[in-house]
């Protein structure tokens, strides 16, 4: 009875034998190497004579793995084979004459200078990616810190978000009399939310988040001067309506921006919450350097009344140095302030959305 032999094809890599057989709709299956190294296949389904059983045999030029992964498909057969050593082989089999099965898979030929180039570039992968996983290591702490940023920006979202309301509220009830109470009905939180923002400045320096120490140095230190230095010394500063302003504007501002970063936190973003963030303080960051420059300039004069820390300076010098130079000078720092953290913030929306535009194509 005469034996039918499908169609192979194969292929080799320095590690690797890849045998393609050209048979359709394989049933029983059999796939075995003997001990002389020779692969015996036998298989029913329909190859180029029909429907019939096919099998073959190879013995193969040099020593294989017993271990043969196949897959079988409606089409073909596929089979990889391990070489014992990884080297280049002159011909699959140990006879020389070719048999008249076999041919060349010329869809995943290449010649010996051609795989040695891909083994290279497996190999540069794999050191480039073991290079990559050992400089960055796995933070034990990860967990740890990114709760701990989850409570300080939910307690500050919190905080401030009690403190628009509160003066929303009274706002539509009182009207304008409602300025000119602010400092006695807010203040108290904005002194817990301010003292909590040094945080925001001590965080980059230990590494938790990776947000500048600059910018944030400078509008926390800013803010806690209009706070604590010209509102919190000065109680004819208290009833003034530019209060108002100042902290409505701040916490218009937090109760975007913290939200945000609470969310990031947990790897979640909403949209028209990311555009808020990177968008508001286009309008509101110079408005509130504008009332933070009123309330500056309001309170010259009153610190030069009341000489409060004014510097004394030895008798033949003369009395004291009035503190409203220094806040004359730090009227010229608010703005070049405001200028570095614009153009800080501007280059941080035109990176994200520059990226997010990147996604999308």
């Amino acid at each position: 009875m005469q034996i039918l032999t499908p169609h192979v094809y194969w292929a080799q890599r320095h590690g690797e034998i890849f045998l393609r057989v050209e048979l359709s709709d394989t049933k029983n299956l059999d796939i075995s190497l003997q001990e002389n190294n020779t692969l015996q296949f036998r298989a029913q389904g329909h190859g180029a004579k029909g429907d019939n059983e096919y099998k073959f045999s190879l013995e193969f030029l040099e020593p294989v793995r017993p271990e043969i992964n196949h897959k079988s498909t409606q089409r073909q057969v596929d089979i990889k084979i391990k070489k014992q050593e990884e080297r280049w082989w002159d011909r699959l089999t140990l006879q020389e004459k070719k048999p008249l099965f076999l041919a060349p898979d010329f869809d995943r030929w290449l010649d010996e200078s051609d795989a040695e180039m891909e083994l290279q570039a497996k190999e540069e992968e794999k050191i480039n990616k073991i290079s990559v996983e050992s400089r960055v290591r796995k933070d034990p702490y990860l967990g740890l810190k990114k709760g701990y940023l989850f409570m300080y920006n939910l307690v500050q979202f919190l905080g401030f978000s009690w403190i628009f309301v509160n003066m929303t509220v009274r706002l539509f009830i009182l009207g304008q009399d409602s300025f000119y109470d602010t400092f006695h009905t807010t203040a108290d939180m904005m002194y817990f939310c301010q003292m909590m923002a040094v945080l925001e400045v001590i965080n980059p320096l230990l590494g938790l988040v990776k947000t500048g120490f600059l910018p944030a140095m400078l509008q926390v230190t800013g803010r806690n001067v209009i706070l604590f230095v010209i509102f919190g010394s000065l109680e004819e500063m208290q009833n003034k309506s530019v209060v108002f302003f100042v902290f409505y504007l701040w916490s218009t501002i937090e109760i975007f921006r913290y939200p945000f970063y609470m969310l990031a936190c947990i790897s979640t973003e909403w949209k028209l919450l990311t555009w808020l963030r990177y968008s508001l303080w286009i309008p509101l960051y110079p408005l509130g350097t504008v009332a933070e420059a009123v309330a500056v300039i309001q309170s010259l004069p009153i610190f030069d009344e009341t000489r409060l820390f004014s510097l004394r300076l030895p008798a033949p010098l003369g009395h004291s140095i009035s503190f409203s130079y220094t806040l004359q000078l730090y009227l010229v720092l608010m703005f070049l302030g405001l200028f570095f953290n614009f153009r800080h913030l501007y280059k941080q929306r035109r990176r994200r959305y520059r990226s997010r535009k990147r996604k999308v194509h």
